[in-house]
């Protein structure tokens, strides 16, 4: 499967070098760039990208913005937070805003990479630190019992445990693409923006184990 990326970040240098080490990989794909956060929106729309790489700092547009537009417009998109920094309320907002996740400029490329496979396929990675920090800003949530259906709880709870879509259908015996109408009515239902709002969510309620 290739992905398809949309990078967006007001640096040249850094554009050209996303493109340049993410070029090498079989699997990726750079289909668009923008320059900031209104100009992702328009070229997500253009070329439906698998994953956008989002530089948080923008103008026009800003990062935070830009991401909560992209998931409300294009839910099947993906996007990974880029930021120079690890600034807890920036990592806070860009998780709210829907990101599945965030890497630092300065990671390496391996790392990148990874974010950018698991993205694709739905897969929520946090690590437990970061995880800690994102419970706190979590809305105190009502039971998920009461709002959905057993399946969609079943899936919840894989979603949660970090599984990708494709590893949820194979443990549910079930298609792949009913994990993902499951994963968007789950998210409508609990008026969530994303997935690892959701993990989140499941581990407040005590669906599962943080």
């Amino acid at each position: 499967m290739t992905i398809r990326i949309l990078i967006a970040d007001d640096h040249n240098v850094v554009r050209q070098g996303l493109r340049m080490f993410l070029g090498s990989e079989p699997e990726l794909e750079i289909v668009a760039e923008a320059r900031d956060g209104r100009e992702a929106l328009q070229m997500v729309r253009q070329w439906h990208p698998d994953v956008v790489i989002m530089d948080l700092l923008m103008p026009v547009m800003d990062g935070i913005h830009a991401t909560a537009a992209i998931r409300a417009e294009a839910p099947d998109t993906e996007v990974v937070a880029l930021t120079s920094v690890l600034d807890d309320k920036m990592v806070i907002e860009a998780i709210r805003a829907g990101a599945i996740g965030y890497v630092l400029k300065d990671t390496e490329a391996n790392e990148l990479v990874r974010a950018i496979k698991a993205a694709a396929v739905g897969q929520v990675q946090l690590s437990p630190e970061v995880a800690v920090r994102l419970l706190r800003e979590v809305r105190s949530p009502e039971p998920v019992e009461d709002q959905l259906t057993e399946r969609e709880l079943d899936v919840l709870r894989q979603l949660a445990l970090g599984l990708s879509n494709k590893e949820i259908a194979s443990a549910l015996s079930i298609g792949e693409q009913t994990v993902k109408s499951h994963v968007r009515h789950i998210l409508e239902k609990l008026n969530l923006p994303s997935r690892t709002q959701a993990a989140l969510y499941a581990i407040r309620t005590g669906l599962v184990s943080p």
